[in-house]
C-alpha cells in the first residue's frame, strides 16, 4: 500500500471539548498535518510549542475581493495574518471571496453580481500575490457552496478556477474543497483535472453531514485513485466533523487516501 499524499486534518472540527494545542499535538502524534481557522481565538505560544506541521490557516480576518474598501481591509488584515502564519510556519494562507460571519454567511450578504467585480477581484489578488512574494508565503482561494454560504461572491469552483488561473502566479493557488464542489457542482474528478495546475491543497468531507469519508455519498477511494493517476502529490486535508470517534474518523480518512 502507498500513501501518495500529504495528509492533514482541521483541528478546529475535532475533539471540540479539548484545547486547540491538545488537538494539534494529538494530530501530530497520529502523523497528520494540522489545519487551523482564525488565529485570534488561540494561544499562539502554546501552538508554537507543539511543533506541528501547520498546513493551512485563514489568511485574513476581514475584507473582500471586489470593492475598494473591502480590498484595503483585506490587505491590512492579510499583512497582519502573514506574520502570524510565518511565526507558526503555516504552509498556506486561505482566502474567500468575502469575509464569513456567524453561520458561514458572507459579509455583506450580497448575491448580486455587479459589472467590474471580476476585474476588481483580480486586481486585489495580484496585490495579495505581491504581498506573498515579498513575504515568502503562499495564499490559496477556497471554493464554497451556495447552500452553506449563500450570496458569497466568487464561491463556486468554476469562479475560483477562473480567478486563480487568470492571475496565474505561484503565490496564489486553489484550496479545492471537494465537500463544497460536491454540493455546488458535483463531477469531482473532472473538477480536480481542470484545477490540477493551480491546486495548492485539496480538502475533503463527505456529504451530507460534513463527516469523514465513508459516511456519505462520495466515492473517495475513486477520487484518490484518480488524483494519483493525474499526478497529484500535494496535501489532502480532512476538514470534517467526526460522526463518532475522532480516531476512527481519521483512520477512515487515511484508509480512503492510501492506495
Amino acid at each position: 500500500m502507498e500513501q501518495p499524499f500529504q495528509l492533514a486534518a482541521c483541528a478546529e472540527m475535532l475533539w471540540r471539548d479539548r484545547p486547540i494545542e491538545w488537538r494539534a499535538a494529538r494530530l501530530t502524534e497520529m502523523g497528520f498535518g494540522v489545519g487551523l481557522w482564525n488565529w485570534p481565538a488561540h494561544d499562539l505560544q502554546k501552538l508554537e510549542a507543539v511543533g506541528a506541521d501547520y498546513t493551512i490557516m485563514n489568511g485574513y480576518l476581514q475584507g473582500r475581493l471586489s470593492d475598494p474598501e473591502g480590498a484595503e481591509t483585506l490587505l491590512r488584515s492579510a499583512r497582519e495574518t502573514v506574520q502570524i502564519g510565518k511565526r507558526l510556519g503555516v504552509s498556506r494562507l486561505n482566502l474567500h471571496g468575502t469575509g464569513l460571519g456567524e453561520g458561514g454567511l458572507p459579509i455583506p450578504h450580497n448575491g448580486a453580481f455587479a459589472p467590474g467585480m471580476v476585474e476588481r477581484a483580480r486586481d486585489t489578488l495580484h496585490r495579495i500575490c505581491d504581498l506573498a512574494e515579498a513575504e515568502g508565503v503562499q495564499f490559496v482561494l477556497e471554493n464554497l457552496n451556495p447552500f452553506d454560504h449563500p450570496g458569497c461572491p466568487f464561491g463556486s469552483t468554476s469562479e475560483v478556477l477562473a480567478l486563480v488561473s487568470s492571475v496565474d502566479r505561484p503565490e496564489l493557488r486553489i484550496n479545492l474543497d471537494l465537500y463544497h464542489t460536491q454540493i455546488g457542482e458535483g463531477d469531482l474528478i473532472r473538477w480536480c483535472e481542470a484545477c490540477l495546475p493551480w491546486i495548492g491543497e485539496i480538502q475533503v468531507a463527505d456529504n451530507p453531514g460534513r463527516f469523514e469519508p465513508g459516511t456519505g455519498e462520495i466515492n473517495f477511494a475513486g477520487v484518490a485513485r484518480a488524483l494519483q493517476r493525474m499526478g497529484y502529490r500535494g496535501p489532502v486535508a480532512m476538514e470534517a466533523f467526526a460522526q463518532g470517534n475522532e480516531e476512527a474518523a481519521l483512520a477512515a480518512f487515511r484508509a480512503a487516501f492510501t492506495l
